[in-house]
Protein backbone atom coordinates (compact mmCIF):
# COMPACT_ATOMS: atom_id res chain seq x y z
CA UNK A 1 0.00 0.00 0.00
CA UNK A 2 1.29 3.84 -0.40
CA UNK A 3 0.60 6.69 1.33
CA UNK A 4 -2.99 7.31 -0.23
CA UNK A 5 -4.34 3.64 1.02
CA UNK A 6 -5.09 5.09 4.09
CA UNK A 7 -6.62 8.03 2.45
CA UNK A 8 -8.65 5.47 0.19
CA UNK A 9 -9.78 3.00 3.52
CA UNK A 10 -10.80 6.20 5.16
CA UNK A 11 -12.96 7.56 1.96
CA UNK A 12 -14.79 4.13 1.27
CA UNK A 13 -14.89 2.58 4.67
CA UNK A 14 -14.67 5.56 7.37
CA UNK A 15 -18.33 6.26 7.96
CA UNK A 16 -18.59 2.22 8.46
CA UNK A 17 -15.95 2.03 10.99
CA UNK A 18 -17.29 4.52 12.34
CA UNK A 19 -20.67 3.19 12.99
CA UNK A 20 -19.63 0.33 14.25
CA UNK A 21 -17.38 1.97 16.87
CA UNK A 22 -20.61 4.15 17.92
CA UNK A 23 -22.33 0.66 17.92
CA UNK A 24 -20.15 -1.02 20.15
CA UNK A 25 -19.22 1.88 22.51
CA UNK A 26 -22.41 4.16 22.56
CA UNK A 27 -20.23 7.08 22.46
CA UNK A 28 -19.95 9.56 19.04
CA UNK A 29 -16.76 11.04 20.41
CA UNK A 30 -15.31 8.20 21.34
CA UNK A 31 -16.58 6.18 18.66
CA UNK A 32 -14.83 9.40 16.68
CA UNK A 33 -11.29 8.63 18.73
CA UNK A 34 -11.68 5.15 17.76
CA UNK A 35 -11.81 5.78 13.94
CA UNK A 36 -9.20 8.38 14.20
CA UNK A 37 -6.64 6.07 15.63
CA UNK A 38 -7.44 2.88 13.24
CA UNK A 39 -6.51 4.80 10.29
CA UNK A 40 -3.75 6.49 11.58
CA UNK A 41 -2.70 3.14 12.49
CA UNK A 42 -2.98 1.69 8.75
CA UNK A 43 -1.18 5.41 7.61
CA UNK A 44 1.69 4.90 9.76
CA UNK A 45 2.27 1.18 9.30
CA UNK A 46 0.83 0.47 5.64
CA UNK A 47 -0.81 -2.97 4.87
CA UNK A 48 -1.36 -5.09 1.73
CA UNK A 49 -4.69 -6.67 1.18
CA UNK A 50 -6.09 -8.82 -0.99
CA UNK A 51 -9.22 -6.81 -1.52
CA UNK A 52 -11.59 -4.31 -0.70
CA UNK A 53 -13.16 -6.85 1.76
CA UNK A 54 -10.18 -7.69 3.00
CA UNK A 55 -9.29 -4.43 3.91
CA UNK A 56 -12.79 -3.75 5.11
CA UNK A 57 -12.78 -6.80 7.58
CA UNK A 58 -9.45 -5.68 8.77
CA UNK A 59 -10.97 -2.14 9.76
CA UNK A 60 -13.83 -3.77 11.93
CA UNK A 61 -11.50 -5.95 13.27
CA UNK A 62 -9.24 -2.92 14.47
CA UNK A 63 -12.55 -1.47 15.69
CA UNK A 64 -13.91 -4.73 17.63
CA UNK A 65 -10.57 -4.64 19.00
CA UNK A 66 -10.08 -0.96 20.40
CA UNK A 67 -13.62 -1.21 21.30
CA UNK A 68 -13.03 -4.12 23.65
CA UNK A 69 -10.09 -1.89 25.23
CA UNK A 70 -12.62 1.51 25.69
CA UNK A 71 -15.11 -1.08 27.40
CA UNK A 72 -12.09 -2.22 29.58
CA UNK A 73 -10.79 1.12 30.04
CA UNK A 74 -11.47 4.34 33.01
CA UNK A 75 -12.19 6.07 30.29
CA UNK A 76 -15.90 4.38 29.94
CA UNK A 77 -16.85 5.63 33.79
CA UNK A 78 -16.55 9.16 32.35
CA UNK A 79 -20.02 9.27 30.36
CA UNK A 80 -20.99 12.44 28.84
CA UNK A 81 -24.44 13.32 27.08
CA UNK A 82 -24.51 14.11 23.65
CA UNK A 83 -25.03 17.54 22.84
CA UNK A 84 -28.12 18.43 20.62
CA UNK A 85 -26.17 18.36 16.95
CA UNK A 86 -24.17 15.91 17.63
CA UNK A 87 -27.62 13.71 18.42
CA UNK A 88 -29.17 14.93 15.33
CA UNK A 89 -26.10 14.21 13.23
CA UNK A 90 -26.06 10.59 14.71
CA UNK A 91 -29.84 10.13 13.70
CA UNK A 92 -29.82 11.87 9.99
CA UNK A 93 -30.12 8.13 8.69
CA UNK A 94 -32.04 6.59 11.14
CA UNK A 95 -35.36 6.42 12.36
CA UNK A 96 -36.25 7.25 16.25
CA UNK A 97 -36.90 3.93 16.75
CA UNK A 98 -33.75 2.46 15.10
CA UNK A 99 -31.89 4.73 17.50
CA UNK A 100 -33.58 3.54 20.43
CA UNK A 101 -32.31 0.18 19.60
CA UNK A 102 -28.76 1.03 18.49
CA UNK A 103 -28.26 2.62 21.72
CA UNK A 104 -29.55 -0.94 23.46
CA UNK A 105 -27.23 -2.45 21.42
CA UNK A 106 -24.53 -0.49 21.99
CA UNK A 107 -25.41 -1.21 25.90
CA UNK A 108 -24.92 -5.06 25.52
CA UNK A 109 -22.28 -6.84 26.86
CA UNK A 110 -19.46 -6.69 23.58
CA UNK A 111 -19.75 -9.78 22.94
CA UNK A 112 -23.22 -9.13 21.78
CA UNK A 113 -23.10 -5.74 20.29
CA UNK A 114 -20.13 -6.65 17.94
CA UNK A 115 -22.08 -9.91 16.35
CA UNK A 116 -25.10 -7.99 16.28
CA UNK A 117 -24.00 -4.85 14.40
CA UNK A 118 -21.70 -7.14 11.93
CA UNK A 119 -24.73 -8.88 11.12
CA UNK A 120 -27.84 -6.61 11.05
CA UNK A 121 -25.94 -3.41 9.86
CA UNK A 122 -23.15 -4.54 7.96
CA UNK A 123 -24.54 -8.05 6.51
CA UNK A 124 -21.88 -10.50 7.22
CA UNK A 125 -23.00 -14.12 6.93
CA UNK A 126 -22.58 -16.32 10.68
CA UNK A 127 -19.31 -17.47 8.92
CA UNK A 128 -17.99 -14.27 7.84
CA UNK A 129 -18.44 -13.17 11.64
CA UNK A 130 -16.64 -16.37 12.62
CA UNK A 131 -13.87 -15.88 10.58
CA UNK A 132 -13.58 -12.06 11.34
CA UNK A 133 -13.65 -12.70 15.56
CA UNK A 134 -11.64 -15.57 15.40
CA UNK A 135 -14.87 -17.72 16.94
CA UNK A 136 -16.49 -20.93 15.82
CA UNK A 137 -19.35 -20.19 13.56
CA UNK A 138 -21.89 -22.02 16.37
CA UNK A 139 -20.24 -19.66 18.86
CA UNK A 140 -21.47 -17.09 17.20
CA UNK A 141 -24.91 -18.29 16.12
CA UNK A 142 -25.48 -18.77 19.95
CA UNK A 143 -23.89 -15.37 20.61
CA UNK A 144 -26.05 -13.36 18.10
CA UNK A 145 -29.42 -15.83 19.51
CA UNK A 146 -28.58 -15.09 23.23
CA UNK A 147 -27.41 -11.56 22.15
CA UNK A 148 -31.42 -10.60 20.29
CA UNK A 149 -33.00 -12.43 23.47
CA UNK A 150 -31.43 -9.85 25.96
CA UNK A 151 -31.58 -7.18 23.70
CA UNK A 152 -35.78 -8.32 23.34
CA UNK A 153 -36.14 -8.69 26.84
CA UNK A 154 -34.29 -5.52 27.73
CA UNK A 155 -36.63 -3.59 24.98
CA UNK A 156 -39.84 -5.10 26.52
CA UNK A 157 -38.97 -4.50 29.77
CA UNK A 158 -38.73 -0.50 29.09
CA UNK A 159 -42.20 -1.03 27.32
CA UNK A 160 -40.56 -0.72 24.12
CA UNK A 161 -43.26 -2.83 21.04
CA UNK A 162 -41.11 -5.58 19.53
CA UNK A 163 -42.23 -6.07 16.16
CA UNK A 164 -40.83 -8.59 14.09
CA UNK A 165 -40.60 -8.20 10.57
Amino acid sequence: MNDSSALYAFNKFGDTVLRAAFAMTGSYSEAEDITQEIFLSLHAKPQRFESDEHLKAWLLRSAINRCKNYRKSARILRNTALDEKTANTLSCEFTPKDSEIRDRIAKLPEKYSSVIFLYYYEEYTIKEIASLIGKNENTVSSLLQRGRKKLKTELEEEGFIYETR
